[in-house]
């Protein structure tokens, strides 16, 4: 079952990709149609795998199947939620809104603060904010911060990390604090210079400040 699943996923992270199934992914809907409920995590991991690379080729088939889904089991929800997060990431607001994430006025970003407005390779930024809610009911929020890296070419790269997703209570202030590794990977070359982080709302960016990244001091 897991082989059905994973062998037909159309961009494989470990293998070529499937071009005909980017193209048109009606071949594997049934299969994961029939997996939906599996009594295996490990098969419905899998499955949820499917729907994410679907997604970023065709986001409404998923978006249709995650309605016709809902609601199926817990575990067939948690497919769902799982197989939807690059559509939450890029804030595809018919999903931010299937989840009750909408933009509310009434939840506030403040007290957004750096430790350090420079930082050197291999280094770690540090950073906090505070997230207020000023209404009368409790709200569903999402949180995530987003890097803009520097490329070599003077653009950004823009990379959204998460942070939580809750419902906050009526009058609730909730204290956030996080950090971003700038420690030397493979599979990223840092330039220094400007950069820049940002807080998403509910999809919603709300803060947005700069950054100086400096050559590593090795």
């Amino acid at each position: 079952r897991r082989l059905a699943s994973e062998g037909s996923r159309p961009r494989f992270p470990w293998a070529m990709a499937l071009p005909e199934y980017k193209k048109d992914p009606k071949f594997i809907l049934p299969i994961l149609e029939n997996l939906k409920s599996d009594e295996s995590e490990y098969v419905r991991r899998s499955v949820a795998n499917s729907l994410n690379d679907i997604a970023k080729d065709h986001p409404q088939i998923v978006i249709s199947l995650a309605k016709k889904w809902k609601g199926t089991s817990k575990a067939t929800d948690g497919i769902i939620k799982h197989g939807v997060r690059t559509l939450l990431k890029q804030a595809n607001k018919e999903i931010l809104s299937f989840y009750g994430l909408i933009d509310n006025q009434a939840i506030e970003i403040k007290d957004f603060v750096l430790d350090s407005h420079t930082i050197n390779i291999g280094g770690t930024l540090n950073f906090s904010f505070s997230v207020a809610n000023k209404s009368n009911d409790s709200q569903n929020i999402r949180l995530e911060y987003a890097i803009y890296y520097l490329r070599q070419n003077g653009t950004h790269s823009k990379k959204v990390f998460k942070i939580t997703e809750k419902r906050i209570e009526s009058k609730e202030t909730i204290k956030i604090k996080r950090n971003q590794s700038f420690r030397l990977i493979t599979t990223r070359k840092f330039y220094p210079g400007n950069q820049k982080i940002g807080i998403i709302l509910n999809g919603i960016e709300k803060e947005i400040t700069g950054f100086q990244l400096l050559p590593n001091l090795l």
